[in-house]
């Protein structure tokens, strides 16, 4: 019997300091325009150094997770700080993103 591991071609984006109404449409462009790529099968976004996340910001993330599932395309987030994470959980938005805790634990998701 043959092992067979799934290899997505991944797309990892970084935003950093505060996702707000200033920079929230600038942040969901970026992230519309990589999951527009036809040679990703999947959106990671790292949210370890972002300090504060608004309105504005989450619903970044939100019509991003849309277009995801639309263009049938993974859509993860991780390290996201307990700051950030309690906004997820008031809004109960963590129960309809995909969020890990590291890299590594999304990686390891990603095999099987």
């Amino acid at each position: 019997m043959q092992a067979v591991l799934k290899c997505p071609k991944i797309q990892v984006i970084r935003p950093y300091g505060c996702l707000n109404a200033t920079n929230a449409l600038e942040f969901e462009q970026d992230l519309t325009k990589t999951l527009a790529k036809e040679d990703i099968s999947s959106l990671w976004v790292d949210l370890a150094d972002v300090e504060s996340l608004d309105s504005s910001g989450l619903m970044a993330l939100v019509s991003a997770l849309k277009i995801a599932q639309n263009l049938g395309k993974g859509f993860q987030l991780y390290s996201v700080s307990p700051a950030t994470r309690i906004i997820f959980e008031l809004t109960q938005l963590n129960e309809i993103f995909e969020i890990f805790e590291h890299e590594a634990e999304l990686v390891v998701g990603q095999l099987y």
